[in-house]
């Protein structure tokens, strides 16, 4: 019979390590130690994070930052962003022990010093990339600007319009009735009652300390608020990357739905794929973050020496189609900005992309999904643009919705059948998308719009088509994605960083930035001196 060495795992032992040895070459976590870090070589000023601490002369000593800094920051390397799981890790992972010299911070001590601290975070940022430009992995040739949409640490089912406002009366008047009627009968009903007036009194509560939120653009109609934290907004598309860069390196998609959360902008040098500006915003648009962001990492170059003035120098812009439209090219060709950014449309307009549809099919196409069916053109509609009237196939009129500039800026008339009309009409489904769908619920019927003014003069939008359909502005462009699209999916799917723990757009501003830092300290170790 086999005979095996003994072993027992109910035995006690002592056993002699140095942390120092525990910290592998060439790894985030002995990253965290190096010169950059380290806090002897004064290499970085962690002064911003002292200002808090009040207990020179009273009071008992307080972590250090500087080993605070290194436990969080490995932490979000490893995708991990709870406080009480970062305090578990200190107690049982040698790796963190040896990041924090055996010391425990309690997890509310983390969480308050990452929410607390979103300007001493952005003043760290701006250290490493300046570590960054003084080491040579700026390029300044070109930078790309995109956005990340991820969760926040809000529900969206308390999202909702402050028109819910004239209903919350006679809602708590129903619930205190029926209360009083059936308490005696039904104590399960009066707990749910109960829970209804609770809830009640915090919308009311919300509803009288709060202001309606408006949307971003020339249509700034009332947006929903949210009551766990209104900064934040309802986004269309899970845009962790966490699904996308398994399938695609490419934009984000809605196959996810809705979600509660944050959009961050990342602004990309193209040399080594350094993050030059980090920012969140509580808007799913992309429009208005353009000039804040071009203007931010103007300031910073300025600030930080790097450059006195950019865009003058002749450094490349490109950003996707999200944050095109006329007020932006404006912008851009005001301030003489050499930015690339393409309209919605500008494949569209590309001869090689002329058959790609019939030679692939559609983008992202799902196997098995059924192909989108081809409706009724809307040139078969009769419109007339002097009384501004329409006149369906069938010989209906459909009512007219208003005139407005489109996205390419040309004033447009936008007409729209009523449901009623259109789900009762023997041409329902070569015109409508869903007939079936729209005859059980609300919704509208079909929708057409059309052009006031071909001969309209020339437009920015204009301007920025004839930069980016030229062979030097596809050349240009053609960067993009292999710039910023990496670095979204390092952090949303290698790194698992997918979402946003905090609320408010300050802190979490500062842990995008946070989340960007950990992307450059490992560019800094891999392109920098550091890995000589």
């Amino acid at each position: 019979m086999a005979r095996f060495k003994h072993y027992d795992y109910n035995q006690t032992s002592m056993v002699v390590i140095n942390y120092l040895d525990q910290l592998q070459p060439d790894t985030f976590s002995m990253l965290c130690i190096t010169p950059v870090f380290y806090k002897e070589a004064e290499k970085l000023d962690l002064s911003a994070f002292h200002q808090p601490y009040k207990n020179d002369s009273e009071g008992r000593p307080a972590y250090d930052p500087a080993i605070l800094l290194k436990i969080i920051l490995f932490a979000y390397s490893k995708g991990i962003t709870s406080s009480r799981e970062i305090q578990w890790c200190c107690e049982t992972n040698i790796i963190f022990k040896a990041l924090s010299c055996d010391s425990v911070p309690h997890f509310s001590t983390l969480a308050h010093f990452v929410s607390s601290q979103p300007q001493a975070i952005e003043d760290l940022f701006e250290q490493v990339l300046l570590i960054c430009d003084q080491q040579g992995l700026l390029g300044h040739e070109l930078f790309a600007i995109d956005g990340c949409k991820m969760r926040s640490n809000a529900a969206k089912e308390w999202s909702g319009k402050h028109l819910i406002r004239h209903h919350l009366s006679e809602h708590q008047e129903k619930d205190r009735w029926e209360s009083e009627e059936e308490l005696d009968r039904d104590i399960r009903k009066a707990k749910t009652i109960l829970t209804l007036d609770a809830a009640a009194n915090k919308i009311g509560d919300f509803l009288k300390h709060s202001q309606p939120r408006t949307g971003k653009g020339k249509r700034s109609k009332e947006v929903k608020s949210n009551i766990t934290d209104n900064q934040s907004a309802k986004m269309v598309g899970f845009c962790s990357r966490q699904n996308r860069h398994f399938l695609h390196p490419c934009r984000s998609t809605t196959s996810k739905g809705t979600i509660q959360g944050y959009n961050g902008v990342a602004s990309v040098d193209k040399k080594h794929q350094i993050v030059i500006d980090a920012q969140a915003f509580g808007e799913g648009q992309e429009h208005h973050t353009l000039q804040p962001v071009l203007e931010t990492i103007q300031e910073r170059y300025k600030r930080l020496g790097i450059s006195k003035n950019l865009y003058k120098e002749g450094i490349v812009v490109t950003a996707d189609t999200g944050f095109a439209n006329e007020a932006n090219m404006k912008y851009l060709h005001e301030k003489q900005i050499n930015a690339y950014i393409p309209d919605n449309q500008f494949r569209s307009r590309d001869p090689k992309l002329a058959h790609q549809k019939e030679k692939y099919g559609k983008r992202h196409q799902i196997p098995g999904k059924p192909k989108i069916k081809q409706l009724i053109p809307a040139s078969e509609f009769q419109f007339d643009p002097i009384n501004l009237t329409c006149i369906c196939p069938t010989g209906n009129q459909i009512s007219h919705r208003g005139t407005r500039d489109n996205d390419q800026g040309v004033p447009t008339a936008y007409f729209e059948g009523r449901l009623l009309q259109c789900r009762n009409c023997h041409k329902k489904h070569q015109c409508m998308k869903n007939p079936s769908a729209d005859n059980h619920g609300k919704g509208a019927g079909r929708q057409v719009s059309f052009p006031l003014n071909d001969k309209r003069p020339p437009s920015y939008t204009d301007w920025m088509k004839h930069r980016v359909d030229s062979p030097h502005g596809k050349q240009i462009y053609s960067h993009r994605m292999s710039v910023v699209e990496p670095v979204f999916g390092n952090i949303g799917t290698n790194k698992r960083l997918n979402r946003f723990s905090l609320r408010s757009k300050t802190k979490v501003q500062g842990q995008w930035q946070l989340y960007c830092l950990v992307h450059n300290v490992e560019k800094l170790a891999k392109y920098g001196h550091l890995s000589q």
